[in-house]
This record gives C-alpha cells, sequence and structure tokens, in this order.
C-alpha cells in the first residue's frame, strides 16, 4: 500500500468518527488533532499541516451539511476535500501533442530513479499507442546507459545510446534526425547526489539545444521535506514543468515529497509505486486521496483494466456471456488479465469499501499463491477440460495433479471457483455497464 501508515492513521480517524454518536466542537479538534499527528509523521510541512486543520476546523464548525448527507458523511466529506485540495486539487495530465516527436526531458538527483522512470513513463504511453524511443544522455554514470537499453529493451522500444561518447551533446545531434520517427522521446539525463554548477551548466545547454515538452523533475519519496528546495533549485536551472514522485511503495515520508512539491509551482505527473515498469500511475489528487482513506479508486480500478484486457479481448468475452459461455479458458484469461493489473493488495485498494472488510494482509498474499498455482493446474489440462470441465472426473483429476505438482483438493478448490464464477457472469448477463457505473458518477468514491 503507498503511504500505508499515514493511510492506517486517516482510516482510524474516519473510524473514529463514524463510531461517535454526534458530531460536536470536541469531536472536530480531536480529528484535527489526529490528522495533524498522521501528517506530520509522513514528514509533512509543519505549517502547511497546521494550514490544513485549520481550514478543516473552519468549515466543519460553519458549513452545514448539504441535502440527503448526515452530519457524520458530510465531515468525512470534508476531510476528503481538504486533503485532495492540499495534494494539488486535481490531475495535472500532460497533453501529447502529435508533433514528431513529442520530448520529454528527464532530471534529477543520483539514485531518485530517475533512468527506471524512464522506462516507466516510455511503457505508460507505449500501451496507449504511441510510438517511444528512449534517449541516453547520462554520460558521467558508467552504467547508466546499458540500464535504460534493458529497460528500453524489456518494452520493446528503440533506446539510442553510445557508451563512447561523454558530450551528451554530441550524443543527442547524432541521432536527432532518427527522432522525427517516434511520437514521443523519453530523454535520461545525469544526476548528482547534490546540485553543483557543472550539473546546472549542463542542464541549461541541454535544455537549450533540445527545447523538451515536458521537462520532468525525478524525485524520491524519501527525500521527505527536502524535495521542496530541490524542485525549486532544478526550477530555476531548467524550467521544470512537473514532478514524478518514486519510491512511494510504503514510505513515511512520502507525504513530505507530495505536499511540497504541490506547495511548489511543479505540480506532480506521475507516481512510481513499485520497482516494476508497471508500478507507475498518473498523479491523480481525488483518487489518491480516497485511496489513503480507504474508499477507493474505481477511476483507477478501471484504467488498470483496460491496460489488462483489450477492448477485441472484452467484446470476445462479452459475446460469449451472452450465449451463457463461460470455461475454463476464459477464467485462465481473467487471471492472466489480473496479473497484468498488478497484487491482488494493489487492486483491492481500489475497490470502494474493500478496506472495510479489513482483511489481512496474508490472506491476500494467500489468495495470490493460490491463483499460481491454480495457473500450473489449468497448464496441465487437455484442451476438452478447459472448454468443458463439467467432464473431469476422478481419473482426470489425479492426472493433471501428477502433471502439474498441484494436490487435488487444490484443483477441486479450482472447480468450485470456476463454477461460482460461471453462476455470477449469468447474474450479469444483460446488466449495462453504464448504469452500473451512474452510482459513483458526482459522488466521493465509497458513498
Amino acid at each position: 500500500m503507498v503511504l500505508e501508515k499515514l493511510s492506517n492513521s486517516l482510516k482510524n480517524t474516519l473510524s473514529k468518527i463514524a463510531k461517535s454518536l454526534f458530531v460536536d466542537e470536541k469531536l472536530i479538534n480531536e480529528l484535527a488533532q489526529d490528522i495533524q499527528r498522521a501528517l506530520l509523521q509522513a514528514d509533512v510541512n509543519v505549517n502547511l499541516v497546521f494550514q490544513l486543520t485549520k481550514k478543516i476546523k473552519e468549515r466543519a464548525l460553519n458549513e452545514k451539511p448539504i441535502k440527503n448527507i448526515s452530519q457524520k458523511e458530510f465531515l468525512i466529506k470534508i476531510v476528503y476535500e481538504e486533503l485532495t485540495n492540499f495534494l494539488g486539487k486535481e490531475k495535472s495530465e500532460i497533453i501529447i501533442e502529435r508533433k514528431k516527436p513529442f520530448i520529454i526531458m528527464m532530471v534529477g538527483l543520483f539514485g531518485s530513479g530517475k533512468s527506471t522512470s524512464c522506462g516507466k513513463i516510455a511503457n505508460y504511453y507505449k500501451k496507449r499507442d504511441f510510438k517511444v524511443a528512449t534517449l541516453g544522455l547520462d554520460v558521467h554514470r558508467p552504467a547508466a546507459p546499458q540500464q535504460l537499453k534493458q529497460l528500453s529493451d524489456q518494452i520493446k522500444i528503440p533506446c539510442y545510446i553510445d557508451e563512447k561518447e561523454i558530450n551528451p551533446i554530441k550524443i543527442y545531434k547524432k541521432f536527432e534526425k532518427e527522432f522525427k520517427n517516434y511520437d514521443i522521446l523519453i530523454v535520461d539525463t545525469a544526476g548528482r547526489d547534490a546540485l553543483s554548477q557543472d550539473l546546472i551548466n549542463e542542464l541549461e545547454k541541454l535544455y537549450n539545444l533540445i527545447h523538451p515538452d515536458e521537462n520532468l523533475l525525478v524525485i524520491s519519496a524519501d527525500l521527505g521535506q527536502a524535495a521542496q528546495s530541490q524542485a525549486e533549485t532544478f526550477h530555476k536551472a531548467s524550467h521544470i514543468t512537473g514532478v514524478i514522485v518514486t519510491k512511494m511503495d510504503g514510505t513515511a515520508k512520502g507525504g513530505g515529497a507530495l505536499s511540497s512539491c504541490s506547495a511548489t509551482q511543479s505540480k506532480i505527473k506521475f507516481i512510481g509505486t513499485g520497482e516494476k515498469v508497471n508500478d507507475f500511475e498518473v498523479f491523480n489528487p481525488p483518487g489518491f486521496v480516497s485511496r489513503l482513506l480507504g474508499m477507493g479508486d474505481i477511476e483507477l480500478l478501471l484504467e488498470k483494466a483496460q491496460e489488462a484486457i483489450s477492448q477485441e479481448d472484452a467484446k470476445h468475452l462479452e459475446k460469449k456471456l451472452l450465449k451463457g459461455e463461460f470455461n475454463l479458458i476464459d477464467l485462465y484469461e481473467q487471471m492472466e488479465a489480473m496479473k497484468k493489473m498488478g497484487p491482488i493488495s494493489k487492486i483491492a485498494e481500489m475497490i470502494p469499501g474493500f478496506s472495510q472488510l479489513k482483511l489481512p494482509k496474508d490472506m491476500l498474499q494467500v489468495q495470490e499463491e493460490k491463483l499460481k498455482k491454480w495457473k500450473f493446474a489449468l497448464d496441465s489440462m487437455k484442451k476438452e477440460e478447459l472448454e468443458n470441465p463439467d467432464i473431469i472426473d476422478h481419473s482426470r483429476l489425479e492426472r493433471i495433479s501428477k502433471g502439474s505438482g498441484i494436490p487435488t483438493s487444490e484443483i477441486r478448490d479450482l472447480l468450485k471457483q470456476y463454477k461460482q464464477a460461471k453462476k455470477m457472469m449469468k447474474m450479469l448477463k444483460g446488466q449495462n455497464p453504464e448504469k452500473l457505473m451512474k452510482k459513483f458518477k458526482g459522488k466521493i468514491p465509497g458513498f
């Protein structure tokens, strides 16, 4: 979970509101103190924390609940809205212009995860049907060009590097004609362990040569409140248009980096939520705060689902469901899609209301492990068994168990899960997805 400690503290605060008999000034003061404590522990600037809680208290004491919302729900709504405003209010998306190429330059301190972020942002736009390439201009760290090349090869996009050249301007000019073949060019630049005049001069020269459409500063979440001064200094050197905050998975200091950047003119565009290339998302304050408060993030969940399942595959499945068909091949494909979306624990935190179940972490890990075993069992089945699971008798079960190394009891669990999924699919048959989604439109996630 991103900012897990902060999230747990804020969820406990909301739980206190839900359990209270009525809302009064004492409860509001306690609420403000709890939020202050949670944010300060997450390394958020003291002055910013007190400004936030002052606004929450003023609104809670002076504003009246809107129609059809209880006083408790209204108080939670105020907390949600003020935290969202605090972290940037709304999504600050990059609008990719259809020019050849649209250039995104990446700058940052040494060890901030800049090269990794180049691979992640390239992967993000590749999945959205842009033709993407990377360019390695970090000539000071010996492993940097190869790291970028390996990341680019992993996501199957071209990478332009020259490990013999030590002048980044010459490298850019060497490949400049090639860049017109791409929609987006991601440029990796050199980092330092501290801002030096040499770095500033190099960045200024590169910026003036390349004239990037976006110049993104990569900041590690463990910088905490120091992120603000770094953002300001880099901005003066090379006109920063946005920030990527990395290493957001579990760090307590991430709150400091998020709030510090949002307090400057440098808007956060993306956050890195893990080590894998897909652990990367657009920073959307409403959805992010919603997840922190345990209310889910339906927008991000749908986006992840769309990335995992192509429209063609979705239509194919829809046609089968309308005919009342659903077999183990379909279940297998859904398991593969879920795998692409990420770990079950990360998917779960996006589902509105799921956190209220308070399932232990080890239970989700058990489910993750069970899916892996089920996949082995499915790989050991014959085509006719996948298409018609009803023919799987005791002898077939034994054969599948021996072939996959999975106990027959767990294969029976798989078949039971299949029958439940098939039953659910029949229930959803004919449902209009737009009507289902209207519940969420215009509402706080989870309400």
